[in-house]
Formats: C-alpha cells, structure tokens, sequence
C-alpha cells in the first residue's frame, strides 16, 4: 500500500510539473484534471471521503467543465459546426 501511496505522489507532482511547461491549452486542462482525479484517491486512501467526493466533482468535474467551456468561447476548441464547415470548405476547394 506504501508504494501504492508514493506512485500517485510522483503522479501528482509529474501532472503539477507538466501542466506547467504544456503549451497546448486543452492538454493543460486534462492533465488538471488527472491532477484532481489523483488526488481525489488520495483524499479517500487518507481516510477523508468528504474531500475525496468534493475534489472529483469539483476539481475534475466542474472546474474542467467550465475549462472546457471557455476554451470553446474563445475558439480554441472547434465546434462540431465549425469542423464541418472547414471540411466542406476544404472538398469545395478541390
């Protein structure tokens, strides 16, 4: 169980160190996300259900979520219309 403990605390300082050198936006959320997911289990191996419930809604659920949202808003995430319409933008060219 100790090894168990110490392989998600290197999991948790590998997604705090990588989320700081990402360029990529969208990856820079889903690594958080697998930062709030990491330390929701361990909050429960700590023996705090409580926060190891609020972490994974809030810190994985939620707050990427709005994340999400946002990066759609400010068009770094392209919508299912957009898509399309670059697709048929690129065959109408050809």
């Amino acid at each position: 169980m100790e090894l168990f403990k110490m392989i998600l605390l290197a999991l948790l300082v590998i997604c705090a160190i990588s989320v700081s050198f990402t360029k990529n936006l969208l990856t820079s959320v889903i690594i958080l996300m697998s930062y709030s997911l990491i330390m929701s289990i361990i909050w429960a191996l700590l023996m705090a259900p409580d926060l190891a419930i609020t972490e994974a809604a809030v810190g994985a659920g939620v707050t990427s979520v709005l994340f999400f949202i946002t990066l759609r808003k400010i068009h770094l995430i392209k919508g299912e219309e957009e898509a399309n319409d670059e697709s048929s933008e690129s065959t109408q060219h050809h």
